[in-house]
């Protein structure tokens, strides 16, 4: 059986070869964009402006508040990354005649990706894009922040972002690509509310995680740049294949 055609097969199911191996990934993308340096540092600023509790008194905060808050900011960045993967999934529907080619094409993009994010190319990586509104302090406010943070770009965010959506894309259905970037949104959302929660103790390990940024940027930059490759070599097809055959019992279908 042709390897590409028995992938293309996979795409007729929710949980399909390729999701299960794009899944992870995902998840993992979105904690290496929680413990950037262009993230974790402001966590304590965010917590106090969704919460509309002064960053003194946060480790006093009442948890029901400082849940709400932060559940508030994470559902407000999760409806767009979860749109944008359903609208990366539904156009790479679109574009299934050339997936070959595009297959390889998304490969190398998300190799650059990864580039950007170790820092190789400064020029390119360290620009931002932020919408500058601010809404309302406090819980009513929550949600729109968020959506304002999910719109923005950053040098640490946007490289990891758009490898998500360009495998969404890859996947080559709205439902799919919608999936996918929930798992992004799990592994960038879940530390955020822990953090709510737990907020001294949080700090401490935030400390933990800053002394060894550049491990960070190295497995983030190094997973994308893995990724772009096995894309480019066909060694996804491969994988994806030989998870198709494993979880042919156990695929939903939609």
């Amino acid at each position: 059986m042709d390897v590409l055609a028995a992938v293309t097969d996979t795409n007729e199911t929710v949980l399909g070869g390729a999701l299960l191996l794009a899944l992870p990934l995902a998840l993992i993308g979105g904690l290496v964009s929680f413990f950037s340096p262009c993230v974790l540092p402001l966590v304590p600023g965010y917590l106090s402006y969704v919460t509309g509790v002064g960053g003194a008194d946060l480790a006093e905060a009442r948890r029901g508040r400082m849940l709400l808050g932060a559940s508030l900011f994470v559902l407000g960045f999760s409806a767009v990354f979860v749109s944008g993967g359903a609208l990366f999934g539904g156009f790479g529907y679109l574009l299934q005649e050339h997936r070959e080619v595009l297959t390889r094409v998304f490969g190398a993009l998300i190799v650059l990706m990864g580039l950007l994010y170790l820092g190789l190319f400064p020029r390119l990586g360290q620009r931002e894009f932020r919408i500058h509104t601010r809404p309302g302090l406090g819980l009513a406010g929550a949600p729109v922040l968020g959506i304002v943070f999910g719109i923005g770009w950053t040098p640490c965010i946007g490289p990891t972002l758009a490898a998500v959506n360009f495998l969404a894309m890859q996947e080559a259905t709205a439902a799919r690509g919608a999936v996918l970037m929930v798992a992004y949104c799990i592994g960038m959302g879940v530390p955020f509310i822990v953090a709510a929660l737990a907020f001294r103790r949080s700090l401490s390990a935030f400390g933990w995680v800053k002394r060894h940024y550049k491990w960070v940027i190295r497995i983030g930059g190094g997973m994308m740049i893995a990724t772009g490759l096995m894309l480019m070599t066909g060694l996804w097809d491969l994988i994806v294949y030989e998870l198709m055959v494993w979880s042919a019992d156990f695929q939903v279908w939609i």
